[in-house]
């Protein structure tokens, strides 16, 4: 079992370099990632373009992150799809057994890797012809290294891209580094940018099934609503997804229910801002299927219909049509 505290600290000291502003990314060329890819890796291997669409399978609600606040900061009207420039640091802490990406880019491993500046990775992303306007950081887990987001707003600014830009962050919900290497000012600095908005994702719907994902300490997936409600608090635009993956059917409508129950209590809108994710099957996943619990995809089945129950049950209709960015969390 990964012991999360030690494990993330041993990835910082390998994936950043504070005095010197570089992070170590990934270098997506050669990778079981990129045989996922739609298009070649670009950025000279340290980017890719992804699309994110609404339309989701039947029986899931559609999912309008990161659709939704990016046309809203860029006053754009809906849109059912949308390319995104991706970049990936190297590290993360946990092991999910469904996520998208090969662990060999999860562990800090310089084969796969490279030390690189926010002003590089700006540079490379304005000699793409066809360039995204929106930004993903993504990992890994971009908050074992939190500086990389105000050195990321700090480089756009510098070449006139805050406004034209729109800045989105993946976050695992599982240190406090934002709090712990972050000055006052580069938190302010994000919690101010209006071009930028992050999503967190809840591992599970209570502590077996997050252990079962993310191979942490069960324990831990209480820590997640604390850290939520503590980047709540700093003022940040936030959302959430979960993944609803877990080793048992047992009493999988109460567990479901009483997540719904921790979310409100962050606040009583907080479902509405939080996007159940469907597990599909990518190359890296399918190489460690043999080794998966084959009751996941039951659990994942069973999970998102209590999810809708009880979000029928706790909503209205009218409420549950409210656009994601208007749901206030405040």
């Amino acid at each position: 079992m990964i012991k999360t505290e030690n494990f993330s600290k041993h990835l910082r000291a390998r994936a950043i370099d504070v005095e010197g502003g570089r992070l170590l990314m990934t270098d997506l060329r050669g990778s079981q990632q990129e045989l996922d890819l739609s298009l070649p890796p670009n950025c000279h291997g340290f980017g890719r373009v992804h699309r994110f669409h609404r339309r989701t399978s039947v029986g899931w609600p559609e999912n309008p992150l990161p659709l939704e606040p990016a046309s809203r900061a860029l006053g754009w009207d809906r849109q059912e799809s949308m390319a995104v420039q991706v970049f990936q640091n190297a590290a993360c802490n946990w092991r999910c057994w469904y996520c998208y990406v090969d662990f060999a880019l999860l562990s800090a491993n310089l084969k796969h890797s490279a030390f690189v500046s926010a002003a590089q990775l700006v540079e490379w992303y304005l000699q793409l012809p066809e360039r995204p306007v929106v930004i993903d950081l993504s990992g890994g887990q971009p908050d074992l290294v939190p500086e990389w987001i105000p050195w990321m707003m700090d480089a756009l600014a510098e070449r006139g891209l805050s406004e034209k830009t729109f800045l989105w962050s993946d976050d695992n919900l599982s240190t406090d580094y934002f709090w712990r290497f972050l000055s006052e000012q580069q938190r302010n600095r994000i919690a101010s940018y209006g071009n930028y908005a992050r999503v967190c994702c809840f591992k599970g719907f209570d502590a077996e099934s997050f252990s079962f994902n993310t191979k942490a300490e069960p324990d831990l997936f209480n820590k997640q609503f604390e850290l939520f409600g503590r980047l709540l608090s700093a003022g940040l635009d936030l959302y959430a997804y979960v993944t609803l993956t877990g080793p048992s059917l047992l009493n999988i409508r109460e567990k479901v229910g009483r997540f719904c129950d921790e979310l409100q209590q962050i606040h009583p809108n907080l479902p509405l801002r939080t996007i159940p994710l469907e597990i599909r099957s990518f190359t890296p996943l399918r190489n460690r299927l043999p080794s998966i619990n084959a009751d996941a995809e039951k659990v994942q089945k069973a999970a998102i219909e209590a999810w809708t129950v009880e979000i029928e049950r706790r909503f209205s209709s009218d409420v549950r049509l409210i656009g994601i960015c208007d749901v206030q969390l405040s």
